[in-house]
């Protein structure tokens, strides 16, 4: 069997592109939701904030127990269809992608992307957390934003602490997804398609 490694880096390469894509894409659509919903404070489906404390960044004592609220599905459902309207996300995430090529999926992955980074781009305003180029040596002090920083690696002791910056991190800035008639059934993300 004469196998040539090239071709398979390449093919490869095209997979990891689109899966990376994917989990980008909904990744960003889960931070998205929970911004959306976060901001919403009516409706029926109930979030949890994140109470997970980073070693020495607040005082534990002194911060209040978690407060739980509603939130309304209807911002998560409404950018759930703009998703599939423009990225044709649930279409991808439903199809059994194990009988296609690799490049297939990629090229897949390449419209689910295009589409997805339109409704981003379209409704939301996003600016990075830190300003800081990712690489960069920093220091974080006691009392840093535990819910804008995360750390990893070895977190031993207390603040302050000295690594790398690996990711700027994100936050929405503004929301403005458009203006829906309260008879629109928001559930329904994508209509079934006849052809007459």
């Amino acid at each position: 069997m004469n196998t040539d490694i090239n071709i398979i880096l390449t093919n490869l390469d095209v997979l990891h592109y689109g899966l990376i894509g994917v989990s980008l894409t909904l990744g960003l659509v889960v931070i998205l939701l929970l911004v959306v919903k976060s901001r919403d404070g009516q409706g029926d489906a109930v979030i949890r904030q994140d109470t997970v404390q980073s070693a020495g960044a607040q005082d534990p004592s002194q911060k209040p127990s978690p407060q739980f609220k509603k939130a309304s599905s209807d911002s998560a459902l409404q950018l759930l269809g703009l998703l599939q309207h423009e990225a044709r996300l649930i279409d991808f995430l439903e199809e059994e992608t194990q009988s296609f090529s690799d490049a297939e999926v990629g090229a897949a992955a390449r419209v689910v992307h295009e589409g997805a980074r339109k409704v981003l781009r379209e409704n939301f305003s996003i600016l990075p957390v830190r300003d800081e180029v990712e690489g960069t040596r920093l220091t974080l002090e006691s009392g840093f934003n535990n819910q804008e920083v995360r750390l990893s690696g070895n977190v031993i002791g207390e603040p302050p602490f000295a690594g790398q910056l690996v990711h700027r991190g994100w936050r929405v800035n503004e929301v403005s997804l458009p203006k829906v008639s309260s008879e629109h059934d928001l559930s329904v993300v994508a209509p079934a398609e006849v052809e007459l």
